[in-house]
């Protein structure tokens, strides 16, 4: 496929690195040629110095034959200006944007082939905010992924002394929960994958991903660790796009409190929430975290634009007393030093925005994509077509699938219906499957697993 990305930023950067690894031909614009000459030393692309909604340079970088045209850059405008050249001059067949303001997204009917011919909006800062809400709604998970509309559930949780499987083989979930379904699709162990089996034993601060039917999320949580308590209240530092849609998302259920350094943008969010508290102040400010009462807080999240600023008041945050503290982290160098110490989560935007990018990307009817790992894990949700002549995967059992090295078929849903896996189960046409790779690399294998040979009509 040939793609063109622009803006060689942390998401361009990321998802060049991901996307050329795949047998596609990617080119990267961007007005930066030093940040050009970095992703050419790393990466076998084709780069193009220059203004992504300039036609000329646009045409330079081969949209003339582009089948996708991903629009990264910093500048909203300069996104849907190149979406509408793309599709104007070019006939691109697929633009995807990203736009972060509100004041665009407010009026979804301007992205349309009558206005601006976007297909697919990306709006980081909604995907990051409905991902802190999941992890909010469970408290103890690392991470909470939907699948088949939020039917279907990945989660991962590390192992706790006190879990009742602690110790124990995965295959005595069942005589813990007979009347409960789920799939370990994988654990990490000291940062190394293990793909698991009945016989493997849950150790004490692994990293366990289960797939689960949504209704029973927190019942498998609390085999694997102690059921945490409900969160309560919540402490938001930064009040730009996120800090201020979560506030508007959690606020009519939860005890809110937002903290902002800017006299004017804090007046102005204490008008637009309805419930919130707003502080003008800065969240590194040891006094006003005591004055506030940081140690009865149940979640402090940092959600400013600097990342250093961002990791130093979840510190202090948690050294206050705070019940669990999560970060906004931009730089990729930073995650691993941060989730190796005392802030329990580190978010990453890149890799909320990389997976719903990939969803476009992937061959195959694939509706789902999660990056997971820095972007070495994924799981996916893929539609089965076809039949058992014509498919790969239709018509039979997951022990009959040629699946990848490291490759887990966690749950099926069929008509509505939620389905976990097992050796036995077949596959049917119009099957959601949904898939954990340890390895990411495998991914054109699973594509290829669900494509359809010419012979089906």
């Amino acid at each position: 496929m040939k793609i063109l990305i622009l803006g060689a930023g942390q998401v361009g950067s990321s998802l060049a690195m991901h996307l050329s690894s795949e047998d596609n031909d990617i080119t990267v614009v961007d007005l930066d040629g030093r940040l050009l000459a970095i992703l050419q030393e790393r990466l076998d692309i084709r780069t193009v110095k220059g203004r992504g909604s300039h036609p000329e340079i646009l045409h330079k970088a081969g949209c003339d034959d582009a089948d996708m045209l991903i629009a990264v850059t910093n500048s909203d405008e300069t996104n849907m200006v190149a979406c509408q050249i793309a599709y104007t001059i070019f006939h691109t067949p697929t633009k995807i944007a990203r736009v972060r303001s509100n004041q665009y997204l407010t009026y979804p009917q301007l992205f349309s082939p009558e206005a601006l011919p976007v297909d697919v909006l990306i709006s980081p800062e909604q995907l990051v905010t409905d991902y802190i809400k999941r992890l909010i709604e469970y408290p103890g998970a690392l991470q909470v992924l939907d699948f088949a509309g939020g039917q279907v559930q990945l989660v991962a949780v590390r192992a706790f002394q006190g879990g009742p499987l602690l110790g124990h083989e995965l295959q005595e979930i069942r005589d813990h929960m007979p009347d409960v379904d789920t799939r370990v699709a994988a654990i990490y162990r000291k940062g190394n994958p293990i793909i698991p089996n009945a016989e493997t034993i849950i150790e004490e601060n692994d990293e366990v991903f289960f797939i689960v039917d949504r209704r029973n999320t927190r019942k498998v949580m609390s085999e694997l660790r102690r059921v945490d308590k409900p969160f309560k209240r919540i402490m938001i530092a930064g009040g730009g796009n996120i800090g201020q849609r979560l506030a508007r998302t959690l606020e009519g259920h939860l005890h809110v409190k937002l903290i902002d350094n800017n006299k004017a943008h804090a007046r102005l969010l204490s008008e637009e929430l309805e419930k919130s508290i707003v502080l003008l102040g800065d969240a590194s400010d040891e006094e006003l975290l005591i004055e506030e009462n940081i140690e009865t807080t149940d979640v402090f999240i940092a959600l400013t634009n600097d990342d250093e600023a961002n990791i130093m008041s979840a510190l202090l945050a948690k050294r206050l007393g705070a019940r669990k503290v999560m970060a906004l982290i931009n730089r990729a160098a930073y995650v691993d030093l941060v989730e190796s110490g005392d802030i329990d989560i580190a978010i990453s935007p890149q890799e909320a925005t990389i997976g719903s990018l990939l969803t476009h990307v992937r061959r195959g009817d694939v509706v789902k994509v999660h990056s997971l790992r820095k972007g070495a894990a994924e799981a996916i949700e893929a539609i089965a077509h076809g039949d058992k002549n014509t498919s790969q995967v239709v018509g039979r059992t997951i022990e009959e699938i040629s699946l990848p090295p490291g490759t887990t078929i966690g749950a099926i849903v069929r008509s509505g219906e939620v389905i976990i896996t097992h050796h036995n189960t077949m596959i049917e046409p119009d099957d959601h499957v949904i898939l954990f790779l340890v390895d990411k690399r495998h991914i054109m294998d699973v594509e290829k697993l669900f494509q359809v040979n010419i012979t089906f009509i």
